[in-house]
């Protein structure tokens, strides 16, 4: 059986009148890089909230390593490291002296510092002072922090963002050796497809509050009977109305050629047919395979409406 680093069931919660997540239930396997996919304001913080019991969900509930926070609270956090959003950084001490400050709050030996430095290869820089780091640097700074008392779980929240690509492809592959190599479970969560797509083995999707999908990123993709079809034609932006008109949604569009989702052989006999008698020229039709981010934006049913 298939043990599980978090389990939530039918998670619940309002902001006064707004209800932010509705009957949220995950189920993140142990050992795996899970990512946590939605546009902004889908519920993405509001959930990671209540899995570190910062906020608490009037229904639903909430289990990490199969107990829950009424019964084990200190033993489960000590278990748990977390990123949340901009890590909180001394910016007038080093990086070393900003993990002294942690270490002796949490309480493990001083021989740790120079481990979670290794690990988040930030030795070098150690005894820089942290006003003087890149936004990848405070990052992976925040990272060595949550990673203090060897915790099982690693929660991030959109640990890439604001990064430059350099710092994108460091994070990354940090995270990477950190579940291969160090043996951390990882929920992650983030509204950049690309990096989820190299990163995760299990994905969930969540758009207003609600979870979409959730499964093994491969059968994210098996699951989906979609394809994408690209139109090369005249007149880009008259062939766009045309198919909307005809219930189709476009994914993407340029001044030569558009792509929209296709769900078989007789729909792209349909678009060609709306295009053709509407008076304009197609000049080829092809098919691909769907990546994640197309399947992401027809489950959240946020193509070009």
């Amino acid at each position: 059986m298939e043990s599980y680093s978090i389990e939530t069931r039918e998670l619940n919660f309002y902001f006064k009148d707004f209800k932010a997540l509705s009957n949220v239930s995950l189920q993140v396997p142990t050992g795996s890089i899970f990512g946590f996919l939605g546009p902004n304001g889908a519920g993405k913080t509001t959930t990671i909230r209540i899995l570190l019991d910062l906020f608490h969900a009037p229904g639903g509930s909430v289990k990490l390593f199969g107990k829950s926070y009424e019964t084990a609270r200190s033993a489960i956090l000590k278990q748990v490291g977390a990123l949340i959003e901009n890590p909180s950084i001394y910016k007038h001490l080093t990086g070393r002296q900003n993990l002294e400050v942690i270490r002796r709050m949490v309480n493990v030996p001083v021989s740790r510092i120079d481990e979670v430095l290794r690990i988040v290869r930030l030795v070098d820089n150690a005894d820089k002072k942290a006003k003087h780091y890149s936004l990848g640097m405070c990052q992976r700074l925040g990272l060595a922090a949550a990673l203090l008392t060897d915790p099982e779980l690693l929660i991030l929240d959109e640990p890439t963002n604001g990064l430059d690509p350099s710092g994108i492809i460091e994070m990354r592959e940090l995270i990477i050796r950190l579940n291969r190599e160090h043996g951390k479970t990882i929920f992650l969560s983030s509204h950049i497809l690309s990096e989820i797509e190299k990163l995760a083995t299990d994905v969930a999707i969540i758009d207003q509050g609600e979870v979409l999908y959730q499964g093994k990123l491969d059968g994210l993709r098996q699951g989906s009977q979609l394809t994408e079809l690209r139109v090369e034609l005249n007149h880009v932006a008259t062939a766009v109305q045309v198919l909307k008109t005809g219930n189709f949604t476009i994914s993407e569009q340029n001044g030569q050629s558009l792509i929209l989702p296709i769900q078989s052989r007789q729909e792209i006999a349909h678009v060609n047919k709306l295009l053709v008698d509407a008076g304009l020229e197609v000049y080829g039709l092809s098919t691909t395979a769907q990546n994640l981010e197309s399947i992401f934006l027809n489950l959240t049913k946020k193509l070009d409406q």
